[in-house]
């Protein structure tokens, strides 16, 4: 095992989870993208956070997105891709599982104090808001693999949760 005071060691952390919300719209699928207010104030972003003691990643990304937006996902899948962000003042990457929720056109977004500004982007309106470049990488797989096509149903995720209007990717 590697000493973690060795100077060439880097630290991969995955201690957080990402969820990208999808909303069925005439035109296809609308992103939710949440302006910073705090660190990274006025970056658009997916929603993110930090995994608690005792969490599994997704429990993570449905308690985040509750917290941050107030909604709930009447589905959810793992997007089976990583967001990764170096933070150079820490010397270590952050490393997160992606999630992809869908929300129903019912719910209605409700920011937290961590947030300024939200929007429903259509996927290319996302790409040119979402200001680093893994955003867009992460943006692009999730147009592929969950609205381009129905994803593999092993990526599902069974929260234990039945909602009513519950959708599913094309």
């Amino acid at each position: 095992m590697e000493n973690r005071r060795d100077p060439d060691f880097m630290t991969f952390y995955c201690r957080g989870a990402t969820a990208v919300l999808l909303k069925k719209a005439d035109e296809g699928y609308k992103v939710l993208l949440i302006k910073r207010a705090d660190s990274y104030e006025g970056a658009w972003c997916f929603v993110a956070g930090k995994i608690e003691e005792g969490e599994k990643a997704w429990q993570t990304v449905l308690r985040e997105i509750r917290e941050e937006t107030n909604l709930v996902p009447s589905t959810l899948y793992s997007a089976d891709i990583f967001e990764q962000f170096y933070q150079a003042e820490h010397e270590w990457i952050w490393v997160a599982p992606v999630f992809v929720g869908l929300i129903t056109e019912q719910q209605k977004v409700k920011l937290n104090e961590e947030h300024s500004d939200y929007h429903w982007f259509t996927v290319e309106e996302a790409r040119e808001a979402l200001v680093f470049p893994g955003q867009r990488i992460i943006l692009e797989h999730i147009e592929k693999e969950f609205i381009e096509r129905k994803p593999c149903h092993w990526l599902k995720i069974n929260t234990g949760r039945t909602i009513p209007g519950a959708g599913e990717c094309p």
